[in-house]
């Protein structure tokens, strides 16, 4: 790190000397312009002017060798580190198979589509600017989708309703489609300050969010887990034991629900903690109940209902988490003032 001082030249105008050995590096000599970025919490970024209209993220990938799901992974790939356009090559030719895997993928990715195709080259591209995404209304709607897969998972194992489950299973491809959209311009965001004002967020901020869409899309996750268990006949729910299932999943559902609202609603910082206190409730609750499964129940029933009641468990662990990220939200709001 280098100090240099402010001068006053000329009467009106503050100046400060640049490190020589960074100007040079970056091609700065008298008469090149420069970009300031004033930032919230005071500091001053200074970018050299030619970097500001920045080539597009380009990479090409030859998939010669590769099987439909490494394709696909390496697709998510760079789609999730914020790739522009992505040119796949296979200098054998691309087989119909592996077209139609590529679109397959591609309905799981907003706004990358394919925009050339040749015997030997597939070029995907991304439709969508940073100027037409709203990261706080994205995590928002996963909040959404989270929740009535959540519950309807819960009633789907207990009333052991299969046509429930099969549709609440294929909305997680919705649930995955919105994180990785928020996951793409979060990423995006940490090597491009021209993404960070697109988005209109502060890093801080797009943290947040990102970190809260982390929790809400684990969740989702785990719907899918217990709605499978719909699907399974060897699980069921003894009556004895359906209203305390329910319960528990409400209250399990209910910490993620009162945790996001203070990062994505700006619910007032009680509320998380109040989300932190009914998280470590609910968890010891579902594990004082697991062990008196095995303790008085049935092994193989014990077993079945353990699936569910980790799910559960794990519901409140990732809503505690988001309640601890509201806390460190508010403290950084607090300092920032």
């Amino acid at each position: 790190m280098q100090t240099r001082k402010v001068q006053l030249s000329g009467g009106t105008t503050y100046t400060v000397s640049l490190p020589k050995s960074w100007a040079t590096e970056h091609g700065i000599a008298s008469g090149s312009e420069l970009t300031l970025h004033p930032n919230d919490d005071g500091s001053l970024l200074v970018e050299p002017s030619e970097d500001i209209e920045l080539d597009d993220r380009q990479a090409t990938v030859d998939v010669s060798n590769y099987d439909r799901e490494t394709v696909g992974e390496l697709i998510r790939a760079g789609y999730t580190v914020g790739v522009d356009a992505l040119t796949l090559v296979d200098r054998t030719g691309h087989s119909l198979e592996r077209q139609q895997a590529i679109e397959e993928v591609l309905g799981g990715l907003s706004g990358f589509e394919v925009m050339e195709t040749t015997d030997t080259r597939v070029r995907i591209t991304s439709l969508v600017d940073a100027d037409n995404v709203d990261i706080r209304k994205s995590t928002l709607r996963l909040r959404l989708v989270m929740l009535a897969m959540h519950r309807d998972a819960v009633t789907a194992v207990r009333e052991r309703d299969e046509a429930l489950a099969r549709r609440l299973i294929r909305r997680d491809h919705e649930a995955d489609k919105l994180f990785a959209m928020v996951t793409r311009h979060y990423r995006r965001s940490l090597s491009n300050l021209h993404e960070v004002a697109k988005l209109e967020r502060s890093r801080d901020e797009l943290f947040e969010y990102y970190y809260t869409a982390r929790q809400l899309e684990r969740v989702a996750d785990h719907a899918e887990k217990i709605a499978r268990l719909a699907l399974d006949p060897g699980v069921g729910v003894p009556d004895c034991y359906d209203d305390r299932i329910a319960a528990l999943g409400k209250r399990a559902r209910g910490v993620v629900d009162d945790a996001a609202d203070v990062v994505l609603e700006g619910a007032d910082v009680e509320t998380a903690v109040a989300a932190l206190e009914a998280g470590d409730e609910v968890v010891a609750d579902i594990e004082s109940f697991d062990r008196d499964l095995y303790c008085h129940g049935d092994t193989t029933e014990a077993g079945c209902l353990g699936l569910l009641l980790d799910s559960l468990r794990r519901t409140a662990d990732y809503g505690v988490n988001v309640a601890e990220v509201a806390l460190e939200q508010e403290i950084r709001t607090d300092t920032d003032r």
